[in-house]
């Protein structure tokens, strides 16, 4: 009987198994399918076809300039940031063990965005003109972002400490970090000559179309390396969630692995927002929407919240070119539309489950 009950666990762990590897590849198909899609709609009088050929350099002029040039860019720039925007939240919640964290709710973001503002507006960061801004220096405004960013991590750990990472202290202090630092982007911006703040202003929007090829390069040698110490610290992390103690017992290093991780996050946060600026709740709703359909398995809810953080930031960007005919809506603004109910279904119903 011990033996029959033992290769039952056995076929079931396997076909769990399977089946994860199976949703992994379904959303990695979805990922091929949307960027192929957001390549393709939206052709302005062009082909499909045509279209299609430019992908491999072989369309028209008017196609190749279009496809390559110019939408190449925010399919990239969608995957790589929805990936690392939504890994980051899933590791965020993780260490702080809160379902709240996030880049875009533990001042991160803000934080981020303060010190990428000092850079352009006074460092010569960025250039400006009248279709808007441009990162002239993208590895000082990325630097001065992280800095800053980090700076914000630094103190929500020190609070937290105080409480024993109580969860409504580490929501609590980055609300009022997020306040902060927006204030002080907006004091900053004050004494900006006009020009200098309608083109800072605008670049706070989440626009995917501002990304050079260069930046996006940036962009992936920063974060897939990040996704990488993700995954290999993710058996930690399931420790972590059991507990500090739990996890110490186990022999994990739980102040390292914290710092790490929530480092990392705030890297990945720093430099998307130096280059398509604040993107968000895609690393809020969408680790805790996955955590309810695959489980708190670190191991899979990271690279499934990867997949599908690129996902919707496709989708997204998607809508932004056909909901309007010839206008580009910024992409940061229909994550939040979209995002916002779908956080607050969550709160109503993690509160019934609690009650």
């Amino acid at each position: 009987m011990e033996k029959d009950a033992s290769l039952t666990l056995l076929s079931r762990r396997q076909k769990l198994i399977r089946n994860r590897y199976i949703l992994l590849g379904v959303l990695l198909l979805l990922l091929l399918v949307f960027a192929l899609l957001s390549l393709l709609v939206d052709n302005h009088g062009l082909s499909w076809g045509d279209e299609f050929l430019a992908i491999f350099g072989q369309g028209s002029h008017e196609a190749n300039v279009i496809i390559r040039n110019i939408r190449g860019r925010r399919v990239l720039a969608a995957i790589v940031v929805g990936m690392g925007l939504s890994a980051s939240g899933a590791v965020m919640q993780s260490t702080l063990k809160n379902p709240m964290a996030s880049p875009s709710t533990l001042g991160v973001s803000e934080s981020a965005t303060f010190g990428a503002t000092l850079a352009i507006l006074f460092l010569s960061g960025g250039a400006f003109s009248s279709s808007g801004i441009s990162i002239s220096s993208p590895y000082a405004v990325t630097g001065f972002a992280f800095l800053f960013s980090v700076l914000a991590i630094l103190i929500i750990l020190g609070l937290s400490k105080i409480k024993g990472f109580a969860p409504e202290i580490v929501a609590l202090s980055g609300v009022a970090l997020g306040m902060l630092f927006q204030a002080l982007t907006n004091l900053v911006q004050y004494f900006a000559s006009d020009t200098a703040l309608a083109s800072a202003v605008y670049w706070t929007f989440g626009d995917l179309t501002r990304a050079t090829y260069e930046q996006i390069y940036i962009l992936m040698a920063v974060i897939f390396p990040c996704l990488l110490v993700f995954l290999l610290l993710s058996p930690k992390l399931n420790a972590i969630e059991e507990g500090d103690e739990t996890a110490k017992s186990l022999g994990v290093n739980v102040g390292l692995i914290r710092f790490i991780g929530l480092l990392l996050a705030s890297l990945i946060t720093a430099v998307s927002v130096s280059f398509v600026g604040i993107i968000g709740f895609i690393g809020l709703v969408i680790p805790q929407v996955m955590k309810r359909l695959i489980g708190a398995d670190n191991r899979y809810l990271i690279p499934v919240s990867a997949l599908v953080g690129g996902i919707v930031l496709l989708f997204c960007d998607l809508l932004s070119r056909i909901l309007l005919s010839g206008t580009n809506l910024p992409v940061g603004a229909l994550t939040a539309i979209i995002g916002a109910p779908i956080f607050i279904y969550i709160l109503l119903t993690n509160r019934r489950r609690n009650g």
